[in-house]
């Protein structure tokens, strides 16, 4: 322990210094800054309406490449029996995101503050209904992301799932999800994540349509077969979509949305109907 001098009451008497430890971030070398990037492609692909085929459906997403910044969000389906589309409160909540992130002018070197993006996104955004979201922002061989409810993002290395982040529900079948009404969710709930990334590491980003359809090892095959002559993220986007599609009808396939039903106490057999959306970014050096 280190003690310093100090005079109390006309008397010098030794007192004891608390040291706190310093967190050091590590410094990428100039060669490393600047000369990464990642190339992003996207799909949407909403479940049938019959009731209401104009419908856009409940997903938003944006992609903002020049801030190198992704995000998707999952309008909560139950506002439709209030007579709510979900889905305006999801595309006016990603269109106030992507507006503040692309509001913020921070020096060359400082990333996105995307609980601030959320945060500005969330108090203008005044839609009936409530919303998943899922925001991330990649520098300096850094992905950093912010997450409410059950939308969510992975990390694929050599094809491998090396980071699957965490999903946030009350309960079965109820993912945390912000909104106006008081019973919602406020972006200080969010999960903050911070993970270092690999030159041609995939990133896939996706809505509860993909993770309650698919399992990783599904994905971690479709990126092993789908990379052998490069990579391109829209064929990869659309083929993961497409096949959390065909899960989401196939009343015998064991989903994961099937697995979670059967450990909450339920009994739900083949996929979940929903809307899907998949953005794959890619990082090339």
């Amino acid at each position: 322990m280190i003690f310093k001098k100090q005079r109390v009451d006309g008397k010098v008497v030794l007192i004891p210094v608390v040291l706190v430890p310093v967190v050091l971030i590590p410094v990428l070398q100039e060669q490393e800054r600047g000369c990464m990037r990642m190339s992003f492609g996207s799909h949407y692909t909403r479940k049938d309406k019959a009731g209401n085929p104009q419908s856009e459906g409940d997903d938003a997403h944006f992609i903002c490449a020049e801030k190198n910044t992704i995000g998707v969000a999952d309008g909560v389906g139950g506002w439709a029996r209030y007579g709510v589309d979900a889905g305006k409160y999801a595309r006016q909540l990603m269109s106030n995101v992507v507006t503040a992130v692309q509001r913020q002018q921070p020096p060359l070197n400082l990333i996105v503050d995307l609980r601030q993006a959320l945060e500005e996104g969330f108090l203008n955004t005044k839609a009936m209904g409530s919303s998943t979201a899922c925001i991330v922002t990649f520098k300096d061989y850094y992905l950093r992301a912010i997450n409410v409810g059950n939308s969510g993002f992975m990390i694929f290395r050599n094809s491998k799932c090396v980071y699957k982040s965490l999903i946030q529900q009350h309960g079965f079948n109820y993912p945390y999800q912000l909104g106006n009404s008081m019973t919602c969710d406020k972006p200080c709930s969010a999960i903050v994540t911070v993970e270092r990334l690999s030159p041609g590491d995939i990133i896939v980003l996706g809505t509860g349509g993909l993770l309650d359809n698919m399992f990783t090892a599904e994905i971690e095959d479709i990126i092993s077969k789908g990379t052998l002559e490069g990579v391109n993220t829209e064929k990869l986007a659309s083929t993961i979509a497409h096949l959390a599609l065909f899960n989401s009808m196939d009343k015998n396939v064991d989903s994961p949305f099937a697995q979670a039903a059967r450990l909450a106490g339920l009994k739900h057999n083949g996929g979940k109907r929903d809307d899907i959306t998949v953005i794959v970014g890619h990082v090339i050096v």
